[in-house]
């Protein structure tokens, strides 16, 4: 690496003041951070804590928390493609047909993020921002594969400069980012997030009575239909993939949705890794799970339909919960900051995932609503919390 320091070590003095690119600085110091560490040190004389995790380090962490879901989603949109056409194929096969289908997303979800990024940071003069490191990722990974890349762009751009620029950028966005690109795409263009768009055909022709439908999408027809979710979960694709829709399955990731949200494994494996580096919260990620599956319990003891009658366990596994659990509730930026806060926060996220999957059938997941909501109200909720903790204190100090 010795060359590359050298090289970034000669071309500094061409961005730095005065230089002949003293305006694009801040872009070449974006790159230059990401490789090394910075040489800058604390001038101060104040007692400083000292710390070898910087911010591009932490979303780093992030980074390789979600790389188990990209590489699971990868090959689950191959492994999805060839059940789709009926036919076998080797494992290599199926993941080619995914990384061709992902990596483009992912080039033009970094690429657009990242232009967009850099040029705020040159018309502001101020370092760019970090945050999309992780966001670039994020926003590929809770879409459909077969999203048309012009759509990533514009939802790109959208959820960067109004939900994170527009507040005064990575730190300040009371939103999540990915998420925000994602409700754009899901209310400005419906067709293209929703229906069975989850599975690549390509050019090849789906078998017969072939449906891309999700377990979601199940359970909102059958509240249409008034038919029985667990029965139609059971016989869905007998022809073509039977038990695709088994607990197992469902817990393991094999079955159409998002890019990287089908594999509950995956995400839990994620969590542990955020969870020992201390990235990401484990209370926040504990309090989704436990206020989806108390609610699960308590839309079973009402059952006024099918959907309401799932099994509580199958909400930690359907959708995007496990995904949304753990990388966009624990989002520290837009998450509940104390440490009571965290609980409610998650636990409200939870209750509100499954509310919207089993009593609004126009919009069966449930996650991405419910953490945008709860991102609104988490600055309310620690504010209550603070003010309780004071008014502890000024009682025992009154004692």
């Amino acid at each position: 690496m010795k060359f590359l320091r050298d090289f970034f070590d000669k071309q500094k003095p061409h961005f730095e003041k005065g230089g002949k690119y003293e305006k694009f600085y801040y872009i070449f110091e974006a790159h230059e951070t990401l490789l090394f560490t910075p040489k800058s040190t604390t001038k101060s004389r104040g007692v400083q804590i000292r710390d070898a995790v910087d911010m591009k380090r932490m979303m780093i962490t992030v980074i390789v928390a979600m790389i188990p879901c990209l590489l699971f989603g990868m090959y689950n949109v191959g492994h999805q493609h060839f059940i789709a056409l009926g036919q076998e194929a080797a494992f290599i096969d199926k993941f080619w047909i995914g990384l061709l289908k992902v990596v483009p997303i992912l080039v033009v979800s970094y690429a657009t993020g990242l232009g967009v990024e850099f040029t705020f940071a040159t018309i502001r003069r101020h370092p760019v921002n970090e945050g999309f490191l992780v966001t670039g990722m994020l926003i590929p990974l809770v879409l459909p594969p077969t999203i048309p890349l012009w759509q990533v762009a514009l939802a790109t751009i959208f959820a960067v400069i109004l939900g994170k620029e527009a507040f005064g950028g990575t730190g300040m966005n009371i939103l999540n980012v990915a998420l925000t690109a994602r409700a754009f795409l899901y209310f400005a263009y419906p067709s293209q997030i929703s229906g069975e768009v989850w599975t690549y055909i390509g050019d090849g022709t789906a078998v017969s009575g072939y449906s891309g439908a999700t377990p979601l999408a199940l359970g909102a027809d059958a509240v249409a239909n008034g038919t029985n979710m667990m029965e139609s979960m059971s016989s869905f694709g007998q022809d073509w993939a039977a038990d695709i829709f088994s607990f197992s399955n469902l817990f393991f990731g094999f079955m159409p949705g998002s890019i990287g949200e089908t594999s509950a494994l995956m995400c839990l494996v994620g969590a542990l890794i955020l969870i020992f580096t201390g990235v990401g919260s484990w209370k926040v990620i504990v309090s989704v799970f436990a206020g989806a599956f108390g609610a699960g319990l308590l839309m079973n003891a009402i059952g006024a339909n099918s959907f309401m009658d799932l099994p509580a366990h199958y909400h930690l596994v359907i959708g995007g919960m496990a995904f949304g659990a753990v990388f966009m509730a624990t989002d520290p930026v837009t998450a509940a900051q104390t440490e009571m806060g965290k609980w409610i926060y998650g636990f409200m996220i939870g209750i509100l995932t499954v509310i919207i999957r089993v009593l609004n059938p126009a919009y069966p997941e449930g996650i991405m609503l419910a953490i945008l909501f709860m991102n609104v109200f988490a600055p309310l909720i620690d504010f209550y919390i603070v003010q309780a903790n004071k008014k502890r204190r000024l009682q025992r100090a009154a004692v």
